[in-house]
């Protein structure tokens, strides 16, 4: 398996202990951002524009229900009551026979793996979902294949800033842990990756796609 594919595998075991989460990325630094001196204007991770997948994706998360207007939350989750969250959008979904979910006023939630077309901006449900209880995960290969990364941590740290200052919440999450800079999107075909790489250096930033093509 090439390393652009081993990072597209959805860490779903980890997903679950995102799901709520009031926070789960690390702060801004203060240090003032770094910027690209090297990377052409497609290359930049910003710009980057990964192709569609072309069959069913997979995604774990919270599926939160305002008034009929459906969203997948793969990042974190507001522990209020009910939660909140910033998520895909879903189409097609229907509560019908779903087990695991509560409500409160118009709202109603639950902890699944939906599967869906992805078309870049929205979800449409395929197949009935699985609570999250009784899914078994594939567990994720590490991308780095276990060695500690070697970028200093106030350079993470600056790195880490301009990236979330560039990209939003096109960032499901970001942090900083063992020598690299993790960002997690909705969905990456490599495309994110590459350019991580062409702006910072291999093995500086660790692409992580939260949706898994399965088809």
């Amino acid at each position: 398996m090439s390393t652009s594919q081993r990072r597209l595998s959805i860490a779903a075991a980890s997903g679950v202990g995102l799901l709520f989460l009031s926070a789960c990325t690390t702060g801004p630094g203060t240090s003032p951002a770094p910027t690209s001196t090297t990377a052409s204007s497609e290359q930049r991770i910003e710009d980057a524009r990964p192709d569609l997948p072309e069959g069913r994706v997979i995604g774990v998360g919270t599926v939160l229900d305002v008034g009929g207007d459906v969203q997948l939350c793969m990042g974190a989750i507001m522990e209020s009551s009910p939660p909140q969250c910033d998520g895909v959008p879903v189409d097609g979904w229907s509560w019908d026979d779903v087990e695991g979910r509560e409500s409160s006023g118009e709202t109603t939630w639950g902890a699944y793996a939906v599967y869906a077309t992805y078309d870049g901006e929205r979800l449409t449900n395929t197949d009935p979902p699985i609570m999250l209880a009784l899914f078994d995960p594939i567990a994720p290969e590490d991308p780095t294949d276990g060695v500690d990364g070697t970028t200093p941590p106030g350079e993470l740290s600056r790195i880490q800033d301009d990236i979330s200052a560039r990209l939003g919440d096109e960032a499901v999450t970001l942090r900083t842990d063992r020598g690299y800079v993790w960002l997690d999107v909705v969905w990456d075909d490599g495309t994110i990756q590459d350019a991580a790489d062409a702006e910072y250096g291999d093995g500086v930033v660790i692409v992580t796609s939260t949706l898994r093509e399965i088809d």
